[in-house]
């Protein structure tokens, strides 16, 4: 049986008071989004299409919700496992493809976790594991695009 459960967002947006009427066609991208009993996140488009270069954007976030999943998902299944993860460090990268009508979507996300274990008997078992923390991964499950994988790990 399949649990579901809801989960709720608030976006705020508010034309700036000050914009000409030739600005008009560029508004501002700047918005907030308020999740019940969470800081508000102040967020904007990416500084590529015109937004707030020191904000967060929907491109950063969907990255990010992705390394978080995956790792949140690698850790359940270590444990799972024997394995004691020690630290987990993450560069991921996606790309991103925008067509000439400005439409566009990511193509590919490649994470790119290094784990330390403890088990120096257990590795090739925590780098494998990757693979099942991929297909547990709520959001990974969530996409159209791939989501790749180029998993290192130590043994402290």
């Amino acid at each position: 049986m399949a649990f579901k459960h809801l989960f709720k967002t608030q976006l705020n947006w508010t034309s700036k008071k000050n914009e000409t009427e030739s600005s008009k066609r560029f508004y501002s991208k700047t918005h907030q989004i308020k999740i019940e009993g969470k800081p508000v996140l102040d967020v904007s488009a990416a500084k590529a299409f015109k937004g707030d270069p020191e904000l967060y954007n929907p491109e950063d976030l969907l990255l990010s919700s992705l390394v978080s999943c995956h790792m949140m998902s690698y850790l359940y299944v270590c444990s799972q496992n024997g394995i004691e993860v020690l630290e987990y460090f993450d560069n991921a990268e996606g790309i991103l493809e925008v067509n000439p009508d400005g439409s566009g979507r990511f193509t590919e996300v490649r994470l790119n976790p290094k784990v330390i274990i403890a088990n120096s008997d257990r590795m090739e078992l925590a780098l494998e594991l990757h693979t099942k923390a991929n297909q547990l991964c709520f959001i990974a499950n969530s996409c159209n695009f791939p989501v790749l994988h180029n998993a290192s790990c130590e043994v402290f």
